[in-house]
């Protein structure tokens, strides 16, 4: 079985690559968000909040791990290949690296023109800080932490977790992925209802980041300094970031370009000072926007390599564990 959730995970991956995710199809995530938003308005108030939230975030993921299970397997029962599409199509709607190529260069471009405004304004798209009156070093600096941080988030992770569980894992990684970033914050709103989210989605992105970070540092020559430096400051400053996730990608990219990266982001007029990741050996350009987008690929192509040599060999291993046992 876990060779139909490679071959589901290829097809997965080049349907991504070739169409990516068109603004007026359907998509399940946005189905799911609509989900969770009716419940937050309805659960989130009074007493309870915590628990409420809890509750919310079972009956997301049972309901999407189901709805999934039930529509791959009847695409098996029919015939194994209707089912490998089946999984490749769903698969494909939970990574996103076309997506996110695409939305760095809407910054770039306009960075290479001198457009300050327009890139503040695309930067916004897919940022959560403030980004009014940030120079261009600034908004570079959004942009490749946003690439760093999504590589795992927007691609491996799902990809790691179709290969354990195939579509409906990934589509479950989806769904908590969604569910902490509608309600997962620090703010008054969200603390206690989001608590679960958060911790959960935690969870699920701990070895898949791990794993994309030191990946990232095996397909991505440092140009600005040796191997052995770029791991130093790859396990010295991940664990800077307030996630205990995000800060493998940020701080693996920071160490191929020789930049620094982290500092002062304000969100909603409030400042917050992000550690800083990286030694900064030359100043952010605009250009570190497509290094960036190449580092992207370059680790998806790998970790992509990765997981099917991985799946094989568990495979060969159950083969033989089981022509042992039966000897």
């Amino acid at each position: 079985m876990i060779v139909y959730h490679l071959i589901s995970i290829s097809i997965a991956y080049l349907i991504d690559l070739l169409i990516g995710d068109p603004p007026n199809w359907p998509h399940p995530v946005r189905w799911i968000g609509s989900i969770i938003s009716f419940i937050e308005k309805r659960w989130n108030n009074k007493k309870a909040k915590r628990s409420k939230g809890v509750a919310m975030l079972l009956f997301i993921v049972l309901f999407v791990f189901f709805i999934v299970l039930t529509v791959a397997w009847i695409g098996y029962k029919i015939h194994p290949i209707l089912g490998i599409i089946v999984e490749s199509v769903i698969i494909s709607t939970t990574i996103a690296q076309k997506s996110l190529k695409e939305a760095a260069l809407e910054v770039y471009h306009p960075l290479m023109e001198g457009n300050l405004p327009d890139a503040r304004k695309k930067l916004s798209y897919i940022v959560g800080r403030d980004t009014d009156s940030l120079d261009e070093e600034e908004i570079a600096r959004g942009t490749i932490e946003t690439i760093a941080e999504n590589t795992s988030d927007g691609v491996t992770a799902p990809l790691f977790w179709a290969l354990i569980g195939g579509a409906p894992l990934a589509m479950v990684y989806r769904a908590t992925n969604t569910c902490d970033s509608m309600v997962g914050h620090l703010n008054e709103k969200y603390k206690e209802f989001g608590w679960a989210s958060a911790k959960w989605d935690d969870v699920m992105n701990w070895f898949p980041s791990r794993l994309t970070g030191m990946l990232m540092l095996v397909a991505n020559r440092p140009g600005k300094m040796s191997n052995r430096l770029a791991w130093t400051i790859l396990f010295r400053d991940a664990k800077k970031h307030p996630s205990p996730n995000s800060g493998w990608g940020e701080a693996a990219v920071a160490a191929i370009l020789g930049i620094e990266l982290g500092g002062i982001n304000y969100y909603k007029g409030m400042i917050s000072n992000r550690a800083k990741m990286g030694d900064p050996l030359e100043p952010i350009k605009k250009n570190h926007i497509k290094q960036a987008n190449r580092i992207l690929v370059k680790t998806v192509g790998l970790f992509l390599l990765f997981l099917w040599l991985g799946g094989i060999a568990f495979e060969f291993a159950v083969t033989w564990l089981k022509s042992s046992l039966f000897i």
